[in-house]
């Protein structure tokens, strides 16, 4: 399938301002359509953000920032937007977060999907598999494993030459994206219900990029 997306836009990163709005759940709904960009030195693998979930710091009982907890995991929350957030997960699963907002306030955005665009081949060699489609970097566990980002990676400056998130001129319409409850959260109390996860339904993505 022929993928209608501006290659030339792959390494113009994101700039600074646009990690430091603190809306979380606007910034969530903006990074879909995004390119989740990542060169170790094996070559770049790059996907669209298909799904993304806000998660609002200090007051939100999801957030591993709630009440204000610092640890050596979270301080980097706290960190002025445009900073990675990567954390371990079942002792296996690494998982990427955008750190968001002005110094001092730990909103971050997880990604929990994407769309295949470039380095496939590396992908399939991370994943163990003869060929890459959207089902298999749908999760955050899998798409960090595909793309190689590893809980190591906490702190990466996303205006850097590792791993970075690119505007490629792809904007899912609004009737295309689901708003929802976020997943696997139920012991947050009245915050488990807050609709700060966005979804770009798959069968949409196939005929706006195809």
């Amino acid at each position: 399938m022929e993928i209608a997306w501006d290659r030339s836009g792959i390494r113009q990163r994101l700039n600074k301002d646009f990690y430091l709005s603190d809306d979380v759940v606007g910034l969530a709904r903006e990074l879909l359509g995004k390119a989740l960009c990542v060169d170790l030195g094996e070559g770049l693998c790059a996907g669209l953000i298909t799904e993304t979930e806000a998660y609002a710091g200090a007051t939100d009982r999801a957030s591993h920032a709630y009440g204000g907890r610092r640890t050596e995991r979270t301080r980097v929350m706290y960190s002025a937007g445009g900073v990675a957030y990567i954390y371990l997960c079942y002792g296996m699963h690494s998982l990427f977060n955008v750190v968001t907002g002005s110094e001092g306030t730990p909103h971050a955005v997880l990604v929990r999907g994407i769309w295949p665009l470039e380095g496939l081949g590396l992908m399939q060699q991370r994943l163990g598999r003869s060929r890459v489609e959207a089902a298999h970097t749908r999760g955050p566990g899998k798409l960090s494993k595909a793309l190689g980002i590893h809980h190591s990676m906490t702190g990466t400056d996303l205006l850097g030459n590792r791993i970075w998130i690119a505007d490629v001129r792809v904007r899912p319409p609004d009737k295309s994206v689901r708003v929802t409850t976020r997943i696997g959260i139920d012991y947050a109390g009245d915050d488990a219900g807050r609709p700060y996860r966005f979804v770009w339904d798959t069968e949409d993505q196939r005929s706006f990029l195809g």
